[in-house]
C-alpha cells in the first residue's frame, strides 16, 4: 500500500502557433498561452515599403488595436488607442520596408481573445483576418486519494484552463482509463475539471488534459506501487 512519491509534469507547450481557421477563407488562428507573447501576421501582397504608408488594426470591428501612419503610431503619442491594448502593441519597424504590417501583442490576456483585422486605407489591399485565441492551461494536479492492497483511488485537477479543455488517465501503455464523471465548474470563461479513477495494478498512469481549439496538451505522470499479496503470504508463512 504504498505511493511512490515521484510525479512527472510534462507540458507540450505551444507559443505564437499559426494554423488555418476554418471561419471563413483567408482567416488565419492564432494560438498563445496567456502572458505570452503574439505575433498578428499582416502585409502587403506587394511587399512594397509601407514606411510612409498607413495600415490599421481593430479587434471586433470596433476597438482600435494599433493605427501607423507614415511614422506615427501610439507609442509615440499619438491618442485614440483603446485602453486596453496601450503599451502592449507593437510593430515590426524594420521590416516596414519589406512591406511587413504585422504587429506582436505582450502579456497577452484572455480579454485579447477575438476577430482582428488589418487594413490599409485608400489601397485596393484587401483586409487581413486574425483570429486569437490565448488559451490558459494550468498543468493538472494529480493525487492518491486513498489506497488499499487491492486498488488505489487517482484524482486529477485542472483548475482555470480555457478553452474546456479534455480530460483524460491513461495508464503506461496509453490505454484510456475508465473513470467517474468529471466534476466541472465554470467561472468567467475559466474552467476547474476534477477526474478520478480506480487502478488495480502497479503502473505509471498519466492525467492528460487536451485543449484542441488551440493544439494543446499538458500532462501529470505518476507511479502507484501496488502491494503483491503473494509475497506478504509467503512472508507469513516463513
Amino acid at each position: 500500500m504504498e505511493l511512490l512519491p515521484l510525479v512527472c509534469l510534462c507540458l507540450l507547450t505551444w507559443s505564437g502557433t499559426t494554423f488555418a481557421d476554418g471561419n471563413g477563407p483567408g482567416v488565419v488562428t492564432v494560438a498563445v498561452a496567456e502572458g505570452s507573447e503574439a505575433v498578428l501576421p499582416c502585409s502587403l501582397s506587394t511587399r512594397q515599403n509601407i514606411e510612409q504608408k498607413v495600415f490599421d488594426w481593430k479587434k471586433d470591428v470596433k476597438k482600435e488595436v494599433f493605427l501607423y501612419a507614415a511614422g506615427q503610431h501610439y507609442n509615440k503619442g499619438r491618442t485614440g488607442q483603446d485602453e486596453q491594448f496601450k503599451g502592449r502593441v507593437f510593430h515590426f519597424e524594420d521590416e516596414l520596408k519589406n512591406g511587413n504590417a504585422s504587429i506582436k501583442i505582450h502579456n497577452t490576456k484572455m480579454a485579447d481573445s477575438g476577430s482582428y483585422t488589418c487594413t490599409f486605407p485608400n489601397t485596393a489591399e484587401p483586409e487581413s483576418h486574425v483570429k486569437l485565441v490565448v488559451g490558459a492551461a494550468p498543468e493538472p494536479s494529480v493525487a492518491t486519494l486513498n489506497q488499499t492492497i487491492d486498488w488505489a483511488l487517482l484524482q486529477c485537477v485542472v483548475r482555470g484552463a480555457s478553452p474546456k479543455p479534455k480530460v483524460e488517465w491513461q495508464d503506461g501503455s496509453g490505454n484510456i482509463l475508465p473513470a467517474e464523471e468529471p466534476q466541472v465548474s465554470e467561472r468567467g470563461g475559466r474552467y476547474d475539471i476534477i477526474l478520478q479513477t480506480t487502478v488495480t495494478k502497479t503502473d505509471r498512469y498519466r492525467c492528460v488534459a487536451t485543449q484542441e481549439e488551440i493544439n494543446h496538451q499538458v500532462h501529470s505522470d505518476t507511479y502507484v506501487l501496488m502491494n503483491d499479496r503473494r509475497e506478504e503470504n509467503n512472508s507469513g508463512e516463513s
